[in-house]
């Protein structure tokens, strides 16, 4: 299947504002691309792209003053295969954890395990082992919070959103994120692109996504396997964007200084095989970038 995808993104700065973002396709879904996801800015200012620490792709730009806005439109291609199933999955002893994994079992600026640990265990420490026990707290945490997209908060960790029981789909994925890490499960946060494909159209506006993914033992090996406290469901055409451990290592854009959001429109819809790239119409806007 074929998926239209892209952004359009405008800030109002105020005097020469450097920014970072983080919109572009992640590497690994890459070859997917049917046509070139590169940023467009206007007005046209010099970029540049680096990888980070996590191997997600940034560009850095200095925004003159005044609206920056940046966008892209482009077609991807994807399986139409809903995410991985793996019921039998195990979890693997945190002394048999490959190195790079490690830092997935840590606390982090939005996953206080500190304060969570002692819940976790006393919710989840008789549930059975492995893709269940991730699978029960996933539902746990799904059942816990109530969407909201009024009641975002760019400062809400997992501990408050356990607390606060509102949130938006960062907020369900912070507090997976931290329960399964809190139970020894490495855990990272993945944003990107999930349209309204094989469910009925959500009447919220249209916005990126957060999800969350595991690593366990499953048929083909140890991988890392994806789900998503949010929905609570297995969904098709994810397209992921950056991985990292909470909402700070994926920010689909930092400003150093005043950057005041006055344009969010986001597209992310299956469209037939012949689909070109013509100027998209349908985006849902929205008046803040929290997924």
């Amino acid at each position: 299947m074929r998926i239209r995808t892209g952004y359009t993104i405008g800030y109002d700065t105020f005097g020469p504002t450097p920014i970072i973002y983080q919109l572009d396709v992640h590497p690994s879904r890459a070859h997917d691309l049917l046509t070139s996801d590169e940023m467009r800015v206007d007005p046209p200012v010099p970029i540049r792209k680096y990888t980070d620490r996590f191997g997600n792709i940034c560009v850095r730009l200095l925004s003159p003053g005044g609206r920056i806005t940046v966008s892209a439109d482009f077609l991807i291609a994807d399986t139409g295969e809903l995410d991985a199933y793996a019921p039998d999955a195990r979890q693997i002893p945190v002394q048999d954890l490959p190195d790079e994994v490690l830092i997935y079992l840590l606390g982090s600026r939005y996953c206080d395990t500190d304060k969570l640990a002692g819940t976790a265990w006393s919710l989840f420490g008789g549930a059975p082992e492995g893709w269940a026990r991730v699978a029960a707290i996933v539902t746990w945490a799904h059942e816990r919070i109530r969407f909201d997209y009024q009641l975002a908060d760019a400062t809400r960790s997992a501990f408050d959103g356990f607390n606060q029981r509102v949130g938006v789909c960062r907020d369900f994925a912070h507090l997976a994120v931290t329960l399964c890490r809190c139970m020894n499960f490495p855990a990272r946060y993945c944003t990107g692109y999930l349209g309204d494909i094989g469910v009925p159209v959500d009447p919220n506006p249209m916005d990126f996504s957060a999800w969350f993914e595991v690593f366990l033992d499953g048929p083909e090996g140890p991988r890392w396997y994806t789900f998503d406290a949010r929905h609570d469901a297995r969904r098709i055409g994810r397209i992921v964007i950056a991985r990292g451990r909470d909402a700070t290592d994926v920010a689909i854009s930092t400003s150093f200084g005043t950057a005041l959001l006055a344009q969010f429109d986001v597209h992310t819809v299956e469209v037939a095989d012949d689909a070109t790239t013509e100027p998209h119409s349908g985006a849902r806007s929205r008046a803040s970038s929290e997924a």
